[in-house]
């Protein structure tokens, strides 16, 4: 039997540190391992305390949540990011799930959302609020800098990117097509590498705004 998901909480204000804590210690199947000042100390604690989920605000001093993020989320592929935070503009949304993110929650969600949003992003799937869904959708319908490159997605990439897209793990992706996790894990490099995209998030996104994926398949935060 799995043990309780193990989160890790990032805020500056030691107020809303402590109020998630009280939250998430009425879960059963969560524990509260640890608490982070700054994006600093939310790097080494991922580190040392080896959670399952970072919370992590976005503005911090020392170093910022998006930062801590890509920090993490490199040398610790294994551990989830979930930003919780006040901010909803552009220039924190994008910078943050091109970092790794695999969620966005603003902080005047309900807490059966958080709850919900820990959840799924343990679980490996995106969680966007649907305004953040609709930002960052919005974001990579218009072309970037670079182009997609000439090279097309083989069919086995395709069929990986959609059960990418419905929030599928590794593992389950190997299961469901009977191939190991290691070569799921080459084919998802390979279809970020080709789509010029950092993040499964933004493969899921792809998907649903290519066509790829309907939006039934998208997990969203409820």
């Amino acid at each position: 039997m799995k043990g309780p998901i193990r989160v890790l909480i990032t805020d500056d204000h030691t107020i809303v540190r402590k109020g998630l804590t009280e939250l998430l210690a009425t879960e059963r199947d969560m524990k509260v391992v640890g608490e982070a000042r700054d994006g600093q100390e939310a790097v080494e604690k991922a580190g040392s305390l080896k959670p399952d989920v970072v919370l992590m605000d976005l503005v911090m001093p020392r170093m910022d949540g998006i930062e801590a993020t890509r920090k993490i989320t490199e040398a610790h592929p294994e551990v989830k990011v979930l930003v919780l935070t006040s901010f909803a503009a552009d220039d924190k949304v994008f910078p943050a799930v091109k970092a790794g993110a695999l969620g966005y929650l603003l902080k005047d969600s309900r807490p059966e959302q958080l709850v919900e949003a820990i959840h799924r992003v343990h679980r490996g799937e995106p969680s966007l609020e649907p305004d953040i869904a609709r930002k960052v959708l919005q974001e990579l319908s218009h072309p970037g800098k670079e182009k997609p490159t000439s090279d097309p997605l083989t069919e086995r990439e395709l069929e990986v990117l959609r059960l990418v897209s419905q929030g599928l793990s590794n593992k389950e992706i190997a299961s469901k097509i009977f191939i190991t996790e290691c070569t799921v894990r080459t084919h998802v490099s390979n279809i970020l590498s080709k789509l010029h995209l950092a993040s499964r998030t933004q493969a899921a996104l792809y998907a649903l705004r290519s066509g790829l994926a309907s939006i039934d398949d998208v997990p969203a935060a409820e």
